[in-house]
């Protein structure tokens, strides 16, 4: 047994002496950084017409460099905040300075994009490292403004929409929800609905809702923010429609996104099949509040250490060197395990700069859906880990590929789980597995369908035109299987994504899909050897970061995500699942 994982209130906080020893060293760094932005663009400004093609290597690891360190300053305070929101302060004072800085290197986009085509081309050819980073550049130009209009801009950012967004997440942090004769946070209640016990979880739902409405004013108006920031943005930078800006950031056609949410809304009948099975297993007919009901009568609680070691075990056996990353994060500091006041609901895998590691927080909670978190976010870590030798400007993957190693290694451990339990216990896995695709797959269409019925339009929302499209697109998903209170009309109020990144959802739907793709491709391999291979090949797929575009990284497996053939390989993936566990009824 490995010394990290012997003891069973076992908790992890992070260590970030690997961005910064503390905040003494966060403003000597700083102070230096300030000086080398400023003499970078006295130098470079308004210089690139007349750089040699092969001079601009030098000038592009300068400008990485040099976005590095404001990165890893900003990153720090970001970590900081998120691990207790009452730093709020302090978050704010290093964003403004950090805006400041990153004015100074706003020139090298706008005057490398305003060259000559046979400039730029000279330029790309010089500096294969950074090709596909200059060439998505390009891809942005005709939506950039003037480099005194991004100045601005970037220096009221922190006071704009970004300032509403952190208001937002100081609401959702500091909810404290009366249940069970003790106060407890958003997360802790959301995973009351997975109680065995269909009163609690009842319970739980009123309460929720209950103090979401005691917010509704100030949540409903952060999001109409979002809304007018998002539309005075579509204009400014002339984007044919408002999530027009997340498809160049994923770098894919609107075409390729329509195509996959077309595959998914079209399969809603596997959601309806499902929950028709599951209410004949609990015997009544489903309400919101029962979508995540254990099917077995009681769920056997998990220790935190016992789920490191469940998920230590399905990347151990898929591929040692998965293994030996997530055990250096466990043993590093690279983990915040555990919920707390103050600290942000929810988890996430940052992947901080190359020059230092990801950090991963949590919050466990005790049950088993808790260890297919801790798997997603371990995925996203191994994957951040790997590609940080792409450098800081290509190591970003776009979201079209960022949840690939997070949701295969929720496979991952599904198929470890899977091995040795009984009929029963394997029903109960099957349930759980399924209502997670479905959460990743489905729920996050009907959250895209909803965005973009909310910025159809321009004008102010009330709440109730919020809980009216809200509710309408969740009925579309489940239809007569489940039956939507209207409590729920209020849940689009907690949502992180619809303030925090606008059209995010759908590329979680993106990714689950081309993971069952994968998957499935994966449990084809009849021999050691063809396994090994495609390790081999998905190691260097995570490896290559941002630095390809998606269609390249997914052609190394031989798929085209531009065909809807290949969204229906991975619906086909979800339907097999399904029939497996009818077959358990």
């Amino acid at each position: 047994m490995d010394k990290t994982l012997k003891n069973q209130d076992l908790e992890h906080h992070w260590d970030l002496s690997a961005l910064f020893k503390d905040q003494e060293a966060l403003d000597k760094h700083l102070k230096e950084w300030d000086k080398k932005v400023k003499t970078f663009e006295q130098k470079h400004a308004q210089s690139f017409a007349k750089l040699e093609p092969g001079a601009f290597k030098k000038v592009l690891e300068d400008y990485e460099n040099l976005s590095e360190g404001i990165s890893r300053a900003m990153v720090y305070v970001f970590l900081i905040f998120a691990s207790d929101s009452k730093r709020s302060d302090l978050y704010s004072k290093y964003q403004l300075i950090c805006a400041d800085m990153a004015q100074h290197l706003l020139f090298v986009e706008n005057e490398f994009c305003a060259l000559e085509d046979t400039q730029q081309e000279a330029i790309i050819s010089a500096t294969p490292k950074y090709a596909y980073f200059l060439r998505l550049l390009l891809r942005q130009k005709p939506h950039m403004l003037s480099l005194p209009e991004e100045k601005v801009l970037l220096a009221t950012s922190s006071v704009g929409v970004d300032a509403f967004s952190k208001l937002f997440d100081q609401v959702i942090t500091s909810l404290k929800i009366p249940f069970e004769n003790k106060m407890i946070g958003e997360e802790e209640i959301l995973a009351e609905l997975h109680n065995p016990n269909r009163k609690l979880r009842k319970k739980a739902q009123k309460a929720l809702t209950k103090s979401l409405k005691k917010n509704s004013l100030v949540l409903t108006y952060v999001l109409n923010m979002v809304r007018k920031d998002l539309h005075i943005d579509t204009k400014l930078r002339h984007y044919d429609k408002p999530e027009t800006f997340r498809h160049l950031g994923n770098q894919i056609s609107q075409e390729s996104v329509d195509s996959m949410l077309e595959i998914v809304n079209a399969n809603y009948s596997l959601v309806h099949r499902y929950y028709k099975s599951k209410a004949k297993i609990l015997g009544y007919k489903l309400k919101d509040y029962d979508r995540y009901a254990p099917i077995n009568d009681k769920e056997t609680p998990i220790s935190y250490k016992e789920a490191l070691d469940l998920v230590l075990k399905a990347y151990k056996d898929f591929s040692p060197k998965f293994y030996e990353i997530v055990k250096k994060g466990i043993d590093g500091g690279w983990v915040d395990s555990h919920p707390r006041p103050d600290k942000r609901g929810g988890a996430f895998s940052d992947s901080t700069v190359p020059s230092a590691h990801p950090y991963v927080l949590l919050n466990f909670t005790g049950n088993r859906r808790s260890a297919f978190t801790i798997a997603h976010e371990f995925g996203h870590m191994i994957h951040q880990e790997l590609s940080k030798q792409v450098g800081y400007l290509n190591t970003n993957t776009p979201l079209t590929t960022s949840e690939t190693a997070s949701v295969f290694g929720e496979m991952l451990l599904f198929e470890s789980l899977k091995k040795d339990l009984d009929k029963k216990e394997l029903r109960g896995i099957y349930a759980g597995k399924l209502e997670d695709i479905f959460s990743t797959m489905f729920r996050q269409v009907v959250m895209t369908n909803f965005e973009r019925r909310i910025h159809a339009t321009e004008e102010e929302l009330k709440v109730k035109d919020f809980d009216q499209i809200w509710q309408e697109e969740n009925a579309k998903m489940f239809g007569k299987s489940v039956k939507l209170s209207k409590n729920y009309a209020r849940w689009w109020s907690y949502i992180p994504h619809f303030i925090h990144s606008p059209f995010y959802c759908y590329s979680y739907s993106y990714g689950q899909l081309l993971v069952l793709a994968l998957f499935g491709l994966y449990r084809q391999k009849s021999t050691p050897k063809d396994k090994q291979a495609f390790v081999e090949t998905y190691t260097t797929f995570l490896s290559k970061g941002g630095s390809q575009s998606p269609e390249e990284l997914v052609g190394m497996f031989g798929f085209d995500i531009g065909h809807q053939e290949f969204w229906q390989i991975g619906m086909g993936e979800v339907e097999k699942m399904l029939e497996e566990f009818e077959r358990l009824l």
